[in-house]
């Protein structure tokens, strides 16, 4: 009896193992700082906007300088809009809402120092849709802030993954080396 309860322990193990081993061969792993193909960049958000602020902090978090001179900045993210839009989705047998959609629409394009377009005119909608009951009116409208927060989370995340593959757009755009 104690040599099976010897093999079982170690097939465990080794099956432990071989499920850590195969979880880290899943090239699996954290979302880590962007890695942006400029240095500095300036942002054309205005002061209190707070998709502005979002951004601000993670592109700092990926080491790019934000500065407040677009003169001084390699990049130029200029804003062409930021809408948010709530759309009346199903109504019931009453003709009062049941679900709404809920938009946010940006567009933006990026230049470099020079004028030249890095990225250009990108438009990004996003959508969720949420239910509505006018007995819970409170909840709703609190719902309707987290889904709106959550919509700009998910916008910066999308802005700085374009930002990222602009390296490749800049450098299929350098001059080519002579052989």
């Amino acid at each position: 009896m104690p040599f099976q309860l010897h093999q079982r322990k170690v097939l465990q193990w080794f099956l432990m193992l071989l499920a850590a081993v195969t979880l880290s061969a899943c090239g699996f792993h954290m979302r880590g700082p962007a890695n942006l193909p400029f240095k500095t960049i300036f942002l054309g958000f205005a002061d209190n906007s707070q998709l502005g602020t979002e951004l601000k902090r993670y592109i700092r978090a990926s080491g790019v300088e934000v500065v407040s001179d677009k003169d001084e900045a390699e990049a130029v993210l200029q804003v062409i809009a930021d809408t948010r839009e709530k759309k009346i989705l199903t109504l019931n047998t009453n003709g009062r809402v049941r679900e709404y959609s809920l938009y946010q629409r940006f567009s933006f394009l990026v230049r470099d120092n020079k004028g030249a377009v890095l990225i250009p005119p990108t438009n990004i909608t996003l959508k969720r849709d949420i239910t509505y009951d006018e007995n819970q009116e409170l909840a709703k409208q609190a719902e309707e802030v987290l889904l709106y927060r959550d919509m700009q989370s998910d916008l910066v995340q999308q802005i700085l993954r374009r930002l990222s593959a602009s390296k490749t757009a800049t450098a299929g755009t350098a001059d080519p080396v002579e052989e």
